[in-house]
């Protein structure tokens, strides 16, 4: 459905380079990134807000590389509504209509549904003023899918959410792909909304992409140390391989066979570390002894530092399990994990 050929923009000061890149038909795609990677530009090339300076982009076989924005035949939402505040919302959602070659009881009977899976009907009369952030977000959905496009793209619509609104726009994001069909391609920095959301994710850093693949393969094999800390791998590691082992920080784990020698990063997921007060780690797990740097509140999750040796491992504890085991800050503990959880890079 979208089809980017070695698609390059060049900008004062930053370009995308080479992105190429298929989103299915249907498919929901997620791209992350760091603020400044490029993923919005990716966005606005797509929709023709700005121009190409090389490669090509497809949309159904279609060459629009060149194509004037209202001929592309894509919907857009911004992450900051971008309503026209002196329209009423349903005046918003039916202003591109005017703009597109529609059959009008057809469109009519589009707008109806579209108001009904969003649950507009009671703010269709309202103005963007008298707006709740969510309902915002709603209304613009509505509008960009009024025209009936062939893809919808959504820029970070979520970050300007607080999280009750959050949680409402992502559940219906997700019905409203599963109930009309098009392809979403979606901007996020948040790689648990890919996760939740998309079918496939693309990772890109500088105008580069780093890693394309499902929200899964990206979360548990990331392809180098940047995408593994972008998706949460918070230990990283660098040493060296000698006889078998990874060697690092006065510490060292077994490595599977025929490792060869040129990796030099290891990473393991927060959350794939376990703590104890003895050693009954299984005998496939990798143990060390240290102590607990720090235990730090996020929520109903708890992120608990442990110093082993010149290392600090960072791991993840849920309250009842926090209390339960009644670590504090200080406590001497055993850390431990799957030697085959271990990611090398």
């Amino acid at each position: 459905m979208i089809d980017l050929d070695h698609l390059t923009v060049k900008l004062p000061g930053f370009q995308l380079r080479n992105i190429s890149l298929r989103v299915g038909e249907g498919e929901f795609f997620a791209l992350l990134g760091p603020t400044g990677s490029g993923k919005t530009l990716i966005l606005e090339s797509i929709a023709g807000m700005v121009p190409v300076s090389d490669g090509q982009i497809r949309i159904a076989g279609r060459n629009i590389t060149r194509l004037p924005p209202e001929q592309r035949h894509i919907g857009i939402v911004y992450q900051d509504n971008a309503l026209f505040p002196h329209l009423t919302v349903m005046e918003n959602i039916r202003f591109g209509l005017r703009y597109v070659r529609q059959d009008l009881p057809q469109a009519n009977e589009r707008v109806a549904r579209l108001i009904d899976l969003l649950g507009l009907q009671a703010i269709v009369q309202r103005r963007p003023l008298n707006l709740s952030g969510g309902e915002k977000q709603r209304a613009c959905l509505a509008r960009a899918l009024s025209t009936n496009p062939s893809v919808l793209l959504l820029d970070e619509p979520l970050s300007a959410l607080d999280p009750n609104f959050r949680e409402d726009i992502r559940r219906i994001l997700k019905q409203l792909h599963k109930e009309l069909g098009i392809t979403f391609m979606m901007v996020t920095h948040d790689f648990s909304e890919a996760l939740y959301l998309a079918d496939r994710v693309g990772v890109i850093q500088g105008g580069t992409m780093e890693q394309i693949g499902s929200a899964e393969d990206i979360f548990r094999r990331p392809a180098n140390p940047f995408v593994a800390e972008f998706v949460g791998m918070k230990n990283l590691f660098v040493g060296c391989i000698a006889n078998g082992f990874f060697k690092f920080g006065g510490l060292h784990c077994p490595l599977p066979p025929r490792m060869t020698h040129d990796k030099s990063v290891m990473g393991v997921r927060p959350e794939d570390i376990l703590l104890r007060r003895d050693t009954g780690f299984a005998d496939h797990y990798v143990c060390y002894d240290g102590i607990i740097e720090q235990i730090m509140p996020s929520g109903l999750w708890h992120e608990v530092s442990v110093r082993c040796r010149e290392t600090s491992f960072r791991t993840v504890l849920d309250r009842k399990a926090l209390q339960e085991q009644r670590f504090c800050e200080g406590d001497a503990v055993y850390l431990g994990f799957d030697a085959g959880a271990a990611r090398m890079f």
